[in-house]
This record gives structure tokens, sequence and C-alpha cells, in this order.
């Protein structure tokens, strides 16, 4: 049948009264199932009887005519019957399918001027195109096309409410097809994984690949890159100005470092030991400031290095030269190519997991 013509709501047309635009999708009314045509139930349950009828005469025709019936029949000692079927039935049923394609022909074209009329379509040319197996099952040839338009029919039928087949027959229909759609696009993708590891094996398209692909996320690696350092980084630098754990740890070592660079040099220690009495007094305090100091210039390089606003300005730098690397280098393709190879190998191991093994269709 045609199919149901393309409408859209008048632009003037009044919103609908004491109706809320903020009602959620669940709240909204749903509008109900539409009615079908009497006529055109009645007519589509004729047509699918009469096109299974037609396609069955067809396959019986096709088998009995066929040189595998001929043999069959020799074997089964019914030559007699298969001969009187071939010279006595045969052309008669042959006659009956013309007449049937007529038929088809005819109300097609009824169709079609009854879908200009109502302007179905944008033009009036489209409707061909749209029952293009109602067309091309009109030829003897491919006069098996036919079942596409039972199909049709069955599933507009079943779209309204009636059971054309019985629902275990539509389940195990649906589980063949959905296992026939898998196992075609687990070929493809398997065999674009294979073509696409070929390609990786020659080097400029390997560095094309990896250049194309740092070159259109530099944005995205940057941000990745400051997120983590903001989140992981900063609070570890930031923890150096606190008054214990390592900002103490740095800070006494740095003193201990001044205190023996002051004790390790003769010069200083020479002049000191000039100095009556109180020259050795000195070298001791001298030690002592400069412990301090250094503990005192690392307190300061850190409250003053890691401020926020450097500390930031400092990860903002460091990913933005991490996104920016020349791509031209060893360790950072070999670290690529590892990754894509990794990914590419547990993609096709999810590929190649059977889901239809998984349904209890099979009874597996």
């Amino acid at each position: 049948m045609s199919a149901s013509p393309i409408t859209s709501p008048p632009l003037d047309s009044a919103p609908v009264p004491n109706q809320s635009p903020r009602l959620s999708d669940d709240k909204l009314p749903r509008p109900n199932r539409p009615k079908p045509n009497r006529l055109k139930l009645t007519y589509d349950i004729v047509m699918i009887i009469a096109i299974s009828i037609d396609l069955l005469l067809i396959s019986v025709d096709a088998i009995l005519m066929s040189n595998f019936s001929h043999n069959v029949a020799g074997w089964l000692s019914i030559s007699e019957a298969l001969n009187w079927y071939q010279n006595t039935l045969h052309d008669p049923l042959r006659t009956v399918g013309g007449f049937f394609t007529v038929f088809l022909i005819l109300e097609l074209l009824l169709r079609w001027a009854i879908a200009v009329k109502q302007q179905v379509y944008y033009r009036w040319f489209f409707f061909p195109f749209v029952h293009w197996y109602e067309v091309l099952g009109c030829f003897p040839q491919l006069r098996a096309l036919r079942l596409f338009r039972a199909v049709v029919i069955g599933r507009r039928l079943y779209q309204l409410g009636y059971q054309v087949l019985p629902q275990p027959w539509i389940n195990r229909i649906t589980f063949y097809i959905d296992l026939l759609l898998e196992e075609l696009s687990d070929r493809v993708i398997l065999t674009a994984i294979q073509n696409f590891r070929q390609q990786l094996t020659n080097p400029e398209t390997h560095k094309s690949f990896i250049e194309s692909t740092i070159a259109r996320n530099r944005t995205e690696i940057e941000a990745a890159l400051l997120s983590v350092l903001r989140s992981e980084l900063a609070p570890k630098l930031q923890a150096l100005t606190a008054s214990t754990g390592g900002g103490n740890m740095l800070a006494s070592e740095m003193g201990h470092a001044i205190e023996e660079g002051l004790a390790n040099t003769p010069e200083l220690r020479r002049y000191l030991r000039m100095i009556p009495i109180a020259g050795s007094l000195i070298e001791s305090q001298l030690q002592h400031v400069g412990h301090n100091i250094g503990e005192n210039v690392v307190y300061a390089l850190n409250k003053r290095l890691l401020d926020t606003e450097r500390l930031d300005a400092l990860m903002v730098a460091i990913a933005n030269g991490i996104a920016n690397i020349d791509t031209d280098n060893t360790a950072l393709d070999t670290l690529i190519s590892s990754i894509i190879d990794d990914s590419l190998t547990e993609f096709e191991a999810q590929v190649k997991v059977q889901q239809w093994k998984h349904q209890d269709m099979l009874n597996l």
C-alpha cells in the first residue's frame, strides 16, 4: 500500500490553552493510536494472502520443474505423477501467474494514480522509487521480490496490533536476522581492522597518522595534561610549603649543607682562628647562622615559587610544552604505536565475541 503522506502543522496554529510548557515527557498526553481503515485493512489481508499463495505456487512449480525433482521422482518411482504435473498443470499455473502479474501491474498503477491525486509525495514520480520492490516484482524474472510486499504488509498489520505470525515464529525470525547482521558486520569490522593494521606498517602512513592525530587533538591533550598536573602535581609541590613534612626536611637538608660548606672552608676557619678567644665561638655561631639562613632561604623560595598563581602558570606552561612536543620522537612513536595496537587488539577481541551464542534461542 502507499505510504502515509508527509504533513506538517500549520504555521499559524494557535497554542492549546491550559497546557503547561514545562510538562515532562512522561506527563504529556500520548496520542491515541488511529483506528485502521476497515477497507484498507481488508485489502491488505486479501493481498498478503494472494501474494503468499502466488509465491507458494511459484516455489512449488520451480521445484517440480527442476532436474532435482526429476531425479528424486525416479528414486521414489513416481515419475508418472511428476510427468502428469509437468504436462498438465504446469502451463495452466503459468497462465494463472501471468494473470496475477497483470493484476499486480494494474493495481500498482491504480495506487500510483491515487497517490498522485492525494499528493502523498512531494513529486509524482517518487512513487515507483519508494515502492521499488513492487515495480521490480512485476517482472516475471524477479517475482521473488513480491515477498517484500508481503513482508511490508505483514509488518504494517503487526504494528496495528494484528498477530500475523505466531510470536515464537517472530522471535525466531528476529533472532536469525540479528545473527546474520551480526556475523556480516563482524566480518566487515575485522577486515577493516586488518586493513588498518597493514596501513600502519607503512612508516610514512604511520607517521602521518600520528602527526595528524596529535595535531587535531592538541587542545584536548593540553587540557588533559593541565588537569592532571593541577590535581596531582600541584598539591604535592604546595605541600613543600607546609611547616611539617617535606618542607622541613628540605629546609633542614639545605641548612646542614650550608653549615657543612662553612665548616669545610679552610680559609674561613684560618681567619677566624686568628681572632684570639672569640674565634672558635664566632665559627660555631657562623655555622649556626648559615644553617638558619639555608632553612629560611628554602622557606622563602617555597613561599614565592609555589604560590598558587605562579604554580598554575608553571603548570600551564608545562602542559602547553608537552602538547606541542615534536612528533618526530622515537619514544613517542613507540608509545603511540603500542597504545594503538593494544586498542585494536582489544576491539578485535570484543568483535569476535558472538553475542548471539549467549541468547536462549538456541538453548546452547
